[in-house]
């Protein structure tokens, strides 16, 4: 991995103000990459290590866009969104993934996501899409339907093999963990995280930038209404492709030009990252000042009282 001259410099802070009176803050990491992997931007340690949860599901949807599952089943850019997403399990996003289940022959009682509390199907699992995808491969491989989260699972292992590849590592560097849905994830480098989407987002890959076509074209898949991976692909039309993860991690691609921007925030707050992110995302010129107004009067003015405000800035590496 390409070293600057620095790998740390001043962290972020996200304060939240009451009256404008300092009553929280969260400390934020922040690196942008291109897609050469080589860190140009940097806020924090780039090299600090986090699983990447739900960001990671663009990647995880690769074993679906490369494989020929999209042309067996007849699936849509619309079913390939639902398979990054991470949904409300509205009645809507719950139809699309039973659509991919329905097309692969897949019963949906096979689905290893828990149901969420208060709901009555794994189909309302906001994870469902991802579960639903990696069944649609295993159906179109012969591989077994069951047990198919187990990390020795065929399924699980090209996963892993493909995301390796697309770093440069191998595999066995990646540190797995179960995520809440009971699929493994990866702890890796924030700047890792950044380079991925630097790659997803530069469309030298078509696998890829079927993804990155499927998540812009189809945002209300991808989360769902008032969120802000949906918000903020819809208002910038496909410029801009976005993932969030638990536990304070967001990624941002910008389409077109090899860039990648990955946050975590210590703490694992929601509300910082998304401020860092429309922060930086002005600062750097990859939304314009309009829609960071909008954007900030959602997701960092909480209420009359109370609003975000970041302090620091990302530094050239």
């Amino acid at each position: 991995m390409t070293r600057g001259k620095r790998n740390q410099t001043p962290k972020l802070e996200v304060k939240l103000l009451r009256e404008g009176i300092t009553e929280s803050i969260h400390k934020v990491d922040a690196v942008v990459s291109d897609n050469r992997n080589r860190v140009r931007l940097l806020a924090g340690n780039g090299e600090m290590s986090s699983f990447a949860r739900s960001a990671l599901k663009p990647f995880q949807a690769l074993a679906v866009s490369s494989s020929g599952v999209l042309e067996r089943f007849d699936l849509t850019e619309k079913d390939l969104a639902i398979i990054c997403s991470s949904h409300q399990g509205n009645i809507e996003q719950a139809r699309q993934v039973f659509n991919i289940l329905w097309r692969s022959d897949i019963a949906p009682t096979l689905l290893q996501c828990p149901i969420p509390s208060g709901k009555h199907s794994p189909l309302q699992n906001n994870c469902s899409g991802k579960h639903a995808g990696m069944l649609a491969v295993c159906q179109q491989r012969n591989w077994s339907l069951n047990g198919y989260l187990q990390r020795s699972h065929p399924i699980q292992e090209l996963i892993l093999k493909q995301i390796s590849e697309l770093l440069s590592i191998p595999g066995a560097e990646l540190i797995q963990a179960r995520d809440d849905c009971g699929a493994p994830t990866y702890s890796m480098q924030l700047q890792q995280m950044a380079y991925l989407y630097a790659l997803l987002a530069s469309g030298n890959s078509l696998a890829l930038e079927r993804v990155v076509r499927a998540m812009t074209h189809y945002p209300e898949m991808v989360a769902g209404a008032c969120s802000f991976d949906t918000e903020l692909m819809l208002r910038t039309k496909g410029s801009i492709v976005s993932k969030s993860g638990a536990e304070g991690v967001q990624c941002v691609g910008l389409v077109g030009e090899g860039m990648g921007l990955a946050i975590k925030v210590a703490d694992g707050s929601k509300r910082a990252k998304y401020a860092v992110a429309i922060t930086l995302l002005k600062q750097m010129g990859w939304i314009s000042p309009d829609i960071a107004e909008e954007l900030t009067d959602q997701f960092m003015n909480l209420s009359e009282y109370k609003r975000l405000e970041v302090i620091g800035e990302l530094a050239v590496i």
